[in-house]
């Protein structure tokens, strides 16, 4: 449906996304580089696409950057990886792909930009690391992440152990052409679940510091299964990491292999590939596939757990706002409906009252049609610390998965709780105190599904303030995916 395509999210005008890669601001400019099939809305035959912006907000579509050559290394498809700044020469290292039969070879490769970073030439010598250490047995070998450490480049690799799990494999180069094995950066156990599950193969690793610590960010992988994304802090020295307890990066169902960059004002910012959550058949009806998710700003908390916040640039999408203010609701079989508040492109920011909040759970409704018919659910639990999305109710149609995600969220402000909320037709993505982070993809089916309402469930509750914009989304967008 033309209504589930969102309007302030970033995606190419048609075919397939996933991805986002080669993240880097050159000259003051934001560069986005993404996983992209020109030719539907499927996994294959995969491009790198191109965008740029100047604000995080308004991005210019550019020409492909990346594209499979017949019969080189990446002929199966120029897979994921990172962009480089060598000392004012732009370089892109991702991973080529070849078929094997049922199973993929998978090398790492180089290109080089021209100062504009429009056109790339792959180096004449790819793959520049063409197989995984020998004496391991891996399960998958791809998308490096690169970085300078004193008088050399260190580069890692996603990958699995058998029988063991996850992990991260170190290279170092001196000139980007030519690497040496240093060992596993660090590995994972496949066969712990708590406090999260790492799966038995890690895709899409970022390493990076942050304050006095490391993270390590990677997307857990199982059978050919894209899972969830998980991220540790540690302490990082003698070529390995050395991590605390691992952690959901996003407590939903769509977000997946993330990618970050520094940014010239000192910034860590991270975006994600937001994996559609409905039928085959409806996606490839829509002609389009897979969303970025907004940028977020990562910052380190003082219990070691990442904070997550909206660049303060997502504010020039504000138009329109409404505001409430000291509101106390009590349980009741309907939600509070807010006739002030009415849209598919918001924003919402909802600060609740949890010295004057005896309810046991309290949230909003959105998408909400007039009658209760379609509705997603957003909950936060006062007593198990839980925050969850229902999209049970989400849609009438047949052609969109349901179900609940949730995750727990410690350590909230014991005086107040804030929910703030980016809705985008089909995206939904919640932050809770800056704490955490649960990105959805809802299809509501009817044309008066925009409602918003308050949910309070065992008890009363009190919102001190609400405040919702509508999002200006005009000219998001400049011109389509070009093709060289």
């Amino acid at each position: 449906m033309a209504g589930d395509r969102p309007r302030y999210h970033f995606l190419p005008s048609a075919n397939w996304m996933n991805d986002p890669n080669g993240l880097i601001q050159w000259n003051g400019v934001y560069h986005l580089f993404y996983q992209y099939n020109p030719h539907g809305p499927f996994h294959g035959t995969i491009h790198w696409g191109h965008a740029s912006s100047v604000d995080l907000v308004h991005w210019k579509h550019l020409p492909i950057a990346l594209e499979p050559t017949p019969g080189a290394t990446d002929a199966g498809g120029c897979w994921s990886g990172c962009a480089i700044d060598a000392g004012g020469v732009p370089i892109v290292m991702y991973t080529g792909v070849t078929s094997q039969g049922s199973s993929f070879r998978e090398t790492q490769c180089i290109a080089t930009g021209t100062s504009d970073l429009i056109h790339w030439t792959k180096h004449p010598n790819n793959p520049v690391i063409a197989a995984p250490p020998p004496d391991l047995e891996v399960i998958g070998f791809r998308d490096p992440f690169v970085w300078r450490e004193d008088d050399h480049w260190c580069c890692i690799i996603g990958t699995g152990i058998a029988g063991v799990g996850g992990a991260i494999l170190l290279y170092h180069s001196p000139d980007l052409l030519h690497w040496e094995y240093r060992g596993v950066l660090c590995a994972g156990d496949s066969s712990i679940k708590d406090p999260v599950w790492s799966g038995s193969m890690w895709e899409c690793p970022q390493f990076f510091p942050l304050e006095d610590k490391y993270v390590l960010i990677v997307s857990a992988w199982d059978s050919g299964k894209t899972m969830h994304t998980v991220y540790a802090v540690g302490d990082y020295s003698d070529e390995r990491f050395t991590p605390t307890a691992m952690h959901r990066l996003d407590l939903g169902a769509s977000f997946y292999a993330p990618a970050t960059m520094r940014d010239q004002q000192g910034r860590r910012l991270m975006w994600g590939w937001l994996r559609e959550q409905r039928r085959k058949a409806a996606v490839q009806a829509a002609g389009w596939s897979g969303v970025q998710s907004l940028p977020c700003v990562l910052t380190l908390g003082d219990d070691l757990t990442l904070r997550f916040t909206p660049p303060l640039e997502m504010q020039t999408l504000r138009g329109a706002h409404a505001r409430l203010e000291d509101l106390v609701i009590a349980d009741a079989t309907s939600p509070l409906a807010l006739p002030e508040v009415v849209g598919d492109a918001l924003e919402l920011r909802v600060v609740f009252d949890m010295r004057e909040s005896s309810a046991e759970s309290i949230g909003l409704r959105v998408r909400r049609s007039t009658g209760d018919e379609e509705y997603t659910t957003i909950l936060y639990n006062r007593l198990s610390r839980q925050l969850s999305v229902d999209r049970s109710f989400a849609s009438l149609l047949e052609t969109s998965y349901r179900g609940t995600s949730s995750g727990r969220v410690d350590n909230t402000d014991n005086d107040r709780l804030t929910l703030r909320i980016f809705l985008d037709r089909s995206v939904l993505e919640v932050y809770v105190d800056d704490r955490a982070c649960l990105t959805e993809r809802i299809y509501p089916g009817r044309v008066d599904s925009t409602g918003v309402a308050l949910v309070v469930h065992s008890g009363t509750a009190r919102v001190l303030t609400l405040d919702a914009w509508i999002m200006d989304q005009d000219e998001m967008l400049v011109g389509d995916v070009a093709h060289n």
